[in-house]
């Protein structure tokens, strides 16, 4: 069985790697399917040749996060196991090549499958689902590819501040810090996906750029790559002044989940309205997500599932 090398600098680097009573360990041989041995200031992975190189790059980029001197944790692990190779070594299609970083993200369920295509396929594309579904990642992952291949110049991250318990007038700080919680998810997502000297350099030479939906106003993006996230949090008005932003060459994916909106009870959701009123134009898609999609933390679904059942919400509104 072929083997592969991969040099350690720290002992330290490997007992977080391996986690506590070798946990860690034993959920990366799980998931990828390969043998990993430490040996000398060496790890020898072992395993069929369509798993090794995976497992190679699992454990490269399982490397760099606690090299930056950030702790892994069960969350960290499961994120970078989730999108860096199929589950159990299966072939998928949906494989989103990000060369600067030499890994892959792949789509793990039909329904991630879905979406991955769709966006392939369509300029304009809503994906509605659950909290860790990858609506989210998997749209900045396939932004990210359409730049490197130079199929767009520039990707615009657009998110609502809607205001869900907070008001922004009390949060400290100038505009730009009243509104950096709300983007911070997206910052994430392009850090999980590219070193973070490299998002500095995109959004310095405004190549990236993050910004609160009410920013867009008045504006056109030719050769752009937009992603709305929490569209569910939009009017119908700024869901039609968002989509119109499109320019020549541009593309657009749409994403919310129903179910966790923070408008008032009277305002419709544009994320709702725009699936109605566009579903059946061309080069439009909708894509539902499901519980069966959620690749977080194992709890996640069981969490999304609980919320969801409404026979349980009714007998605790009962007691």
């Amino acid at each position: 069985m072929p083997t592969a090398t991969l040099v350690v600098r720290h002992s330290e680097d490997v007992r977080s790697l391996f986690g506590p009573q070798d946990r860690y360990l034993r959920r990366i041989r799980e998931a990828t399917g390969v043998k990993v041995l430490y040996r000398g200031d060496e790890l020898v992975l072992d395993g069929p040749t369509e798993q090794l190189e995976a497992g190679q790059q699992t454990i490269k980029q399982l490397l760099e996060i606690i090299e930056s001197g950030s702790s892994l944790g069960d969350e960290q692990l499961e994120r970078v196991l989730g999108f860096t190779h199929p589950a159990n070594g299966a072939e998928n299609e949906a494989v989103i090549e990000l060369r600067d970083k030499g890994k892959s993200v792949v789509a793990r369920s039909p329904g991630q499958k879905e979406y991955v295509d769709a966006i392939r396929q369509h300029d304009l594309v809503f994906c509605r689902g659950p909290a860790g579904s990858g609506k989210t990642f998997l749209a900045v992952a396939m932004a990210l590819q359409a730049l490197r291949q130079q199929r767009v110049k520039k990707i615009v991250l657009v998110r609502p501040a809607v205001e869900a318990g907070e008001k922004l007038g009390f949060l400290p700080g100038d505009l730009l810090a009243k509104v950096n919680p709300f983007l911070r998810p997206l910052l994430d997502a392009m850090h999980d996906l590219l070193d973070y000297e490299q998002v500095r350099r995109y959004m310095d030479a405004d190549i990236i750029e993050i910004v609160p939906l009410a920013f867009m106003r008045g504006r056109t993006l030719n050769q752009t790559y937009i992603i709305l996230d929490e569209a569910q949090n939009t009017t119908v008005t700024q869901m039609k002044m968002l989509l119109t932003r499109m320019g020549e060459g541009s593309r657009s994916v749409v994403t919310g989940d129903s179910t966790q909106t923070d408008l008032p009870p009277n305002i419709t959701s544009g994320f709702d309205d725009a699936i109605l009123r566009l579903s059946g134009i061309e080069g439009v898609a909708c894509v539902e997500l499901t519980g069966r999609d959620i690749v977080r933390h194992r709890l996640v679904r069981e969490i999304v599932e609980a919320y969801d059942d409404k026979s349980t919400s009714r007998r605790r509104s009962n007691h």
